[in-house]
């Protein structure tokens, strides 16, 4: 696709915040509406959404769990008539999207969506008929480097970033079939869309090898000492390159990585003190909006210390 063309389709999307950004991920939610309107992008929230159907119900049945998420893409393709959805969240991204590859490929997975569609009285989602795509993708496009770094405001001059993707943004590859074409999109192996947008804002991205480790949130209930262990290793690791920040772009990795640390101090022993924050409220901040106008007050992870030493907040 032609790049103007793409950023012609990206500049007005559906938008599904999911679950988890109208609660623990609220801050997520709000940094995101903030930076489109600052960045003249339009979200166009898909009325009438339901869960994606997130881990529990893709356990129990991942069929019933496609049609959930085929249904969020019925309504924007059927009734809203978009082009294009956004999800800011891994989870509801990685299962949209998943979703789409198994109605793509699998005939049993378009039996029970088909028929779980007549009884709820709505056309069934056909793929093909909308794009998916991540916040990352929805600003990389929708505006880009060179747009961005023009209207930086406030730049997070000096700030050091360890930029965290968490695993479902990448894996599996085959759902993902945008990533690694070469230039212009991202890589499933070495994620590089936050780092970029960020760089354009100012910030120095770290090296940081854990980018893409799984934070645990999965385990949180049946095994908290395991992701608490995870989150431990990531947030040393972050340390350890020099990061003051761990930039996020999923609401259960942020809430992980937050809730663990605290944990990690309490349980085990083991003190850490890197903030974590929201991409978006990072080039928020770096776009002239107040850190309160973002969320930062909303964080358990009080990120102003860290741009206050910096002289950014």
């Amino acid at each position: 696709m032609d790049t103007d063309d793409r950023k012609q389709r990206y500049r007005k999307v559906a938008y599904y915040p999911g679950c988890a950004l109208e609660g623990t991920g609220h801050a997520y939610n709000r940094s995101t509406k903030a930076v489109g309107k600052a960045l003249g992008l339009e979200l166009d929230e898909v009325p009438n959404w339901n869960c994606c159907g997130a881990m529990e119900v893709k356990n129990v049945d991942p069929k019933v769990q496609t049609y959930l998420s085929s249904r969020v893409m019925s309504i924007a393709a059927n009734e809203m008539h978009a082009d294009v959805v956004m999800a800011p969240c891994n989870g509801c991204y990685h299962n949209l999207k998943k979703a789409e590859y198994d109605l793509a490929h699998d005939a049993a997975s378009r039996e029970t969506v088909g028929a779980i569609a007549a009884k709820a009285g709505h056309a069934p989602y056909e793929a093909g008929q909308v794009e998916t795509i991540h916040a990352l993708d929805w600003i990389m496009h929708g505006v880009g480097e060179d747009e961005l770094r023009k209207r930086v405001s406030n730049s997070l001059r000096g700030l050091k970033i360890a930029n965290y993707y968490g695993c479902m943004y990448t894996r599996p590859r085959h759902i993902f079939p945008e990533k690694d074409q070469g230039p212009g999109s991202d890589s499933t192996s070495k994620p590089h869309f936050m780092d970029d947008l960020l760089e354009a804002a100012g910030a120095v991205n770290v090296d940081f090898p854990l980018k893409t480790a799984c934070c645990g949130g999965a385990h949180t209930l049946s095994d908290s000492d395991l992701s608490t262990k995870l989150v431990l290793n990531i947030l040393r690791a972050a340390e350890a390159a020099g990061a003051d920040v761990i930039a996020t772009e999923c609401p259960t990795c942020h809430s992980g990585l937050e809730m663990h640390q605290v944990r990690a101090e309490k349980v085990l022993g083991e003190k850490t003190t890197v903030k974590m924050l929201y991409f978006t409220q990072l080039l928020g901040i770096a776009l002239g909006l107040s850190p309160r106008q973002v969320g930062v007050h909303e964080n358990v992870s009080d990120g102003r210390e860290a741009l206050e030493a910096r002289g950014i907040a």
